[in-house]
This record gives structure tokens, C-alpha cells and sequence, in this order.
């Protein structure tokens, strides 16, 4: 059986004109309507090129963080200070002992932790500092933890002192917690890139 077979039941019914049954070809849509064309895929893939330039404001807290991480120094330096001082003047070796007689109600003890906790907290923040180029989103999340415990801290105990302290860590959560921190930390990582 052919096609053009009369007897043929696949073939077109008889009697109708062509266009009327089986169309010959589908008619032209009309621009507009139905769903829109998807973007070319690049050559990083559908999601478009790979983000390699840091944001500025990520790029600032960044920064930031270095600064939290000398004044931890600092503090860490006042602290070890304070506390070598009163020690000394509990044990009655300084020159000018009436000065220092006050100091000896003081605990070394809690100095001492202080500057340890000082010491781990600027090397947390040398840690992420480092780990912005190459972390991902669980770099932000400790960043944001970090910026947020610091602001709290730089209130109580140390008001005066920790102001610029607290500042900063606010600047850093702020500027890290952001769509451009966001869009940082998780941009897609290829290999080499």
C-alpha cells in the first residue's frame, strides 16, 4: 500500500482539500508569545561568567578584619602588660611599690585568660582574613558569628576602649552579610580558577 493508494486508511481522507486535514507545515508564530528563549550558554555554563574580582565592600571588610586583628594585638600586648605589673607588685619587686599597692587586689589569673582569649581571637580573624579569597559560604557564616560576638564584646566589658572595636565588627557583618558578600562567597569554583 502506498500513499497515494486510494484504498490506503493511513492516508489522507478523500474528498477534502489539502490544508483542511493533515497540515502540511505548522504556521508562524506570532513574536511574543510563549515561553522566551534561554540565554546562550557560555562558556562557564549556563550561569554566566565566574566572579573573580572581589566586591569592594567585601574587599573592606576584609580590611576591616586586619585592623580588628591589631587592635587584638594591641590588646593582647596591654593585657600581658597588666598583668606582668601585678604580678610584680605582689611579689614586692617594683621600684616605686607605694604606686602599685593598689594593683595587688587584682587576679593575675583572670589578665592571664584574658590575654589568652585576646591572643585566639585575633588569630580567628587572621584565619578568616586569609580564607576570603578561597572560602565559601561557610567563611561568611563564621565572619557574620564573628563581627556579631566582637560588636557585643567591644560593648562589655570594655565600653570606652572596645568602641572602635565594636564598629568595626558591625562594619565587617554588615559588609560580609550583604548580596555582594553573598554573591562572593558563593560564586561557583572551578578547577584553576
Amino acid at each position: 500500500m502506498s500513499y497515494g493508494d486510494p484504498n490506503n486508511p493511513y492516508g489522507p481522507p478523500q474528498g477534502q482539500q489539502p490544508g483542511y486535514g493533515y497540515p502540511q507545515q505548522q504556521p508562524p508564530q506570532a513574536p511574543g508569545y510563549g515561553y522566551p528563549a534561554a540565554p546562550p550558554a557560555g562558556p562557564y555554563g549556563a550561569g554566566g561568567p565566574v566572579m573573580t574580582t572581589m566586591p569592594s565592600t567585601v574587599s573592606a571588610a576584609r580590611v576591616m578584619l586586619w585592623v580588628i586583628v591589631g587592635f587584638q594585638l594591641l590588646g593582647v600586648a596591654l593585657f600581658a602588660f597588666s598583668a606582668a605589673t601585678i604580678e610584680a607588685a605582689k611579689n614586692g619587686s617594683l621600684d616605686n611599690q607605694e604606686a602599685f599597692d593598689a594593683l595587688k587586689d587584682y587576679s593575675t589569673a583572670t589578665l592571664w585568660g584574658f590575654t589568652v582569649f585576646a591572643l585566639a581571637w585575633g588569630v580567628f580573624a587572621i584565619v578568616l582574613a586569609l580564607k576570603f579569597n578561597t572560602g565559601g559560604n561557610g567563611v561568611r557564616i563564621a565572619t557574620l558569628v564573628f563581627g556579631i560576638i566582637t560588636a557585643v564584646l567591644g560593648l562589655y566589658p570594655f565600653i570606652i576602649i572596645g568602641l572602635v572595636h565594636t564598629v568595626l565588627a558591625i562594619l565587617v557583618a554588615v559588609f560580609v552579610g550583604n548580596a555582594g558578600g553573598n554573591a562572593w562567597f558563593n560564586r561557583p569554583r572551578y578547577p584553576g580558577a
